[in-house]
C-alpha cells in the first residue's frame, strides 16, 4: 500500500468581493509626492523614475485611482527593476519633468531612448525609428546612450534607423554638420549599420538635397503617407525655434513637403535642410531637451503664457505623446505644474 504524506491545508475560500491585501514589501524609494502648487490644481502623483509596481499598488490604495493615472512616465532608473505593465510605459501628454542638472537629464534621456527602442523592437514592426537633433543634445547622447542601449546587445541596432530633424548644407566634416558631429561622438560607439543612418548629399544644391533627403525617409520608413518616427528628440531656441523651423518663418505653413529647403536662415550656415511640421506631428513619441537659463524666458512663453504661434508650441502629435525634459535652471521661470526629478 502506497504511504501517504501528512494531508495539505487548503486555504479557505474567500467571499465574493473580499479584497486581498497587497503584498508586503519595503517601499519603494522612489515615491514621493511634489508639494501642490500654488494653483488651485490638485497635487499631482510622483513617481520618480520608478519602475516599482509595487508602489504604484500602494499609491493607488491611499490615494486612488485618479492620483495613480497622473504618475510619471516611468524611465527604469528606480533602484527596483521590475518592469511596468505595458499600458504603464508610455508618458502623459504635455509632461514637464525638471531634472537638478543637465546631467541626470542626459542619464534619464538615455534609459528612455534605451526602453522605447526595446519596446518597439519587441513590436509588431519590429524596428525602431530615432530623430536626433544636434546642439548640446549630440555631448549628452554620446555620454550615455551607448551604456543605455548596450543590454539590448550588439544584434538589436541592425534594426534601428537613424535620422535627423534637421541638418546644414555643409561637408560631414565641418563644425556645423549635425551628422558629422554624431558620426564622431556617438555612432562609433553604436553599431548602427550604414545604411541605416539616412543623411543628407550636402553635395547636392539645397532643393535637391531636400529631396533626396526626403526619398530616403520614405523609403526607409515605408507603410504611412507621412513617414512616422517612433521617437523625436527636439530641441529649442532661445527665439522659439526648432529643427530649423523659425519665427514667421513661410515653412510654418508647410503642408505637402515632408522635407524643405531653407536658404535664408535667421541663425547661420543659412542652407538648411529640416523637417516640416507635418512629419514632427506624426511622430508616435517626442521630447523637447532645454537646458540652461538661456531658455528659461521661452520656455515660459511656451509652456506657460500659452503663445501658440512659436515653431516649437506648433509641435503637437496628431496621436503620439509630447515630453518636456528641462534642467532646474531652464524652468526656473515655470510656475506651472512640473514633475521634479533626481537619479540619485
Amino acid at each position: 500500500m502506497r504511504e501517504t504524506g501528512p494531508a495539505r491545508r487548503v486555504p479557505p475560500r474567500e467571499a465574493p468581493g473580499t479584497a486581498r491585501p497587497l503584498p508586503t514589501s519595503k517601499p519603494c524609494r522612489a515615491l514621493r509626492f511634489r508639494e501642490p502648487p500654488a494653483s488651485p490644481a490638485p497635487a499631482t502623483l510622483h513617481l520618480r523614475n520608478c519602475t516599482c509596481a509595487t508602489a504604484l499598488a500602494q499609491s493607488a490604495r491611499t490615494h486612488g485611482s485618479a492620483a495613480v493615472a497622473q504618475a510619471h512616465w516611468c524611465t527604469g532608473l528606480c533602484r527596483e527593476r521590475r518592469r511596468l505593465p505595458a499600458a504603464m510605459a508610455a508618458p502623459a501628454p504635455g509632461l514637464i519633468s525638471v531634472f537638478s542638472s543637465p546631467q541626470e537629464l542626459g542619464a534619464s534621456l538615455a534609459q528612455l531612448v534605451a526602453q522605447r527602442a526595446a519596446s518597439c523592437l519587441e513590436g509588431d514592426r519590429g524596428r525602431f525609428a530615432l530623430g536626433l537633433s544636434g546642439g548640446s543634445l549630440v555631448s549628452m547622447l554620446a555620454r550615455d546612450l551607448p551604456a543605455a542601449a548596450a543590454p539590448a546587445g550588439p544584434a538589436s541596432f541592425a534594426r534601428w534607423t537613424l535620422g535627423f530633424c534637421d541638418e546644414r548644407l555643409v561637408p560631414f566634416d565641418h563644425a556645423e554638420s549635425t551628422y558629422g558631429l554624431y558620426r564622431t561622438q556617438l555612432l562609433s560607439k553604436l553599431p548602427i549599420p550604414d545604411s541605416q543612418v539616412l543623411t543628407i548629399n550636402p553635395a547636392l544644391p539645397v532643393e535637391d538635397a531636400a529631396e533626396d533627403y526626403a526619398r530616403k525617409l520614405r523609403q526607409a520608413l515605408q507603410g504611412d503617407a507621412v513617414p512616422v518616427f517612433d521617437l523625436l528628440i527636439l530641441g529649442v531656441g532661445p527665439d522659439g525655434h526648432t529643427c530649423s523651423l523659425f519665427p514667421d518663418h513661410p515653412l510654418l505653413q508647410e503642408r505637402e513637403k515632408i522635407v524643405a529647403p531653407i536658404s535664408d536662415s535667421p541663425k547661420p550656415p543659412p542652407q538648411r535642410v529640416t523637417l516640416t511640421l507635418p512629419v514632427l506631428n506624426a511622430a508616435r513619441s517626442i521630447i523637447f531637451v532645454a537646458t540652461g537659463e538661456g531658455k528659461a524666458a521661452v520656455l515660459k512663453r511656451i509652456l506657460e503664457d500659452k503663445e501658440g504661434t512659436l515653431p516649437a508650441a506648433l509641435v503637437q502629435p496628431r496621436t503620439g505623446a509630447l515630453c518636456w525634459f528641462l534642467d532646474e535652471a531652464a524652468a526656473r521661470l515655470l510656475s506651472v505644474p512640473f514633475e521634479k526629478h533626481s537619479t540619485l
